[in-house]
């Protein structure tokens, strides 16, 4: 089977990808709290824990786990140029621009020669303390009078455990983002060297590229079966990048999709993605929040009727309720199951900590976190299978599960 193979949301997950939270979390601080798009500092010894905790579930459950830091590790060992490139590159996206700097920061790196401590360093942020003081009085600059020792030059990446959005699986290949902040624009270079150079997924077909001007995140990326896909428009997945990618899917013969459903989802921190307003739990079985069904649009995009080019795409808005949409594009009915049974304080509370953020394993299998007691008893009242951890620490980065997840392989569904 390929490296990437998925074609739904409710496959039985057979391989998956995560990142245990490192000392990126140590690096936050109530000053940079907004701009490292956090609401809280986690204690990083729990959030180790709980992190543990969920991947020993998954892995209980029979899906392999593998870790974004260990693959990278394995590129930049394979390969001295590559190595190389990654650390000119990471520090080019830092942003550190002064010759001085960025000479000190490739250096202090390149003497990092375990690969996963180097990949590890990067993804906690430098600080300008962590470069040899004998080595920055060699010349003084402005920089050297001015700035505090404990300034990052290279902020940390406290992000990075959500692995759902640096990319999304999308039958045997996989979309590369090009993120909405540029704090975790930064995170996607690990993915671009997976993707580039790691033996397992550089075959891998990608039907979108940092290179693209326009922002998409994977959070907004849903695979309902192998022909309809959802994509979220929302404050982090731009209408233009949704355009792109429908060319680029209807341009490539090895993609099965004819359909995006793009759902436009009200602009809003507790409603950053359409997973976290929306998921996919069974066949025929979706969970929502309540908060969306006023507001919601929903676009189909088509291939276009020009069939040398496919440069046309064929964009109509869609008439009718969430129920309805989904029962078309199915072919079956369909049960919606609001989040906290729909009771509106419960469902607004339960939201925010991310009661529609379930990670589906299996048909009717739903990893959740056990804090969203109202939803999680709507859910078992429907017949869903729920597997609770927890995440107090976890979810103050604001994802839950699926967040932190980014399936590799599923098995295909029988509709």
């Amino acid at each position: 089977m390929s490296s990437i193979y998925v074609t739904s949301e409710i496959g039985k997950l057979k391989k998956v990808l995560l990142h245990r939270p490192g000392n990126e979390l140590l690096n936050l601080t109530p000053d940079t709290l907004s701009e490292l798009l956090f609401d809280d500092i986690p204690y990083l010894k729990d959030a180790q824990r709980e992190h543990d905790a969920f991947a020993q579930a998954l892995i209980d459950n029979g899906v392999e786990v593998v870790y974004l830091e260990d693959l990278v590790s394995e590129v930049i060992a394979s390969d001295e140029e590559v190595r190389d490139k990654f650390i000119k590159q990471f520090i080019y996206e830092a942003g550190i621009t002064t010759i001085k700097y960025s000479t000190l920061t490739y250096h202090f790196l390149d003497n990092i020669k375990d690969p996963k401590k180097l990949v590890l360093k990067t993804m906690e942020g430098i600080q300008i303390r962590d470069i040899p003081k004998r080595k920055r009085e060699v010349e003084k600059t402005l920089v050297d009078l001015v700035e505090e020792p404990e300034k990052f030059i290279a902020p940390p990446m406290p992000n990075l455990y959500f692995t759902r959005d640096n990319f999304a699986s999308v039958g045997r290949g996989a979309n590369l983002n090009r993120m909405y902040s540029v704090t975790r624009n930064r995170e996607c270079i690990y993915a671009e060297y997976v993707f580039r150079y790691h033996p397992d997924f550089k075959e891998c077909p990608l039907y979108y590229d940092r290179s693209y001007h326009w922002h998409t995140e994977g959070g907004d990326f849903l695979n309902i079966n192998n022909k309809v896909v959802a994509v979220g428009i929302s404050q982090r997945t731009e209408p233009a990048a949704i355009d792109q990618l429908a060319k680029n899917f209807f341009r490539d013969p090895r993609c099965e999709i004819e359909t995006i459903l793009a759902f436009n989802i009200p602009v809003s921190r507790a409603f950053m993605h359409l997973d976290t307003v929306f998921t996919q739990i069974d066949k025929y079985t979706f969970t929502y929040h309540p908060g969306i069904s006023d507001t919601l649009q929903v676009f189909e995009i088509t291939e276009g009727f020009d069939p040398t080019t496919f440069e046309d795409l064929n964009v109509k808005e869609l008439k009718g309720s969430l129920k309805e949409i989904l029962e078309k594009y199915l072919h079956h009915p369909v049960t919606l199951i609001p989040c906290a049974g729909g009771d509106k304080v419960a469902s607004e509370r339960e939201q925010w900590n991310d009661g529609s953020n379930t990670l589906c394993i299996a048909p009717g299998v739903v990893v959740v976190y056990d804090r969203n007691n109202v939803t999680n008893d709507a859910l078992r009242r429907a017949g869903i299978q729920v597997i609770e951890v927890h995440g107090s620490e976890l979810g103050r980065g604001r994802g839950g599960p699926r967040c932190m997840s980014m399936p590799l392989v599923r098995e295909d569904v029988q509709w």
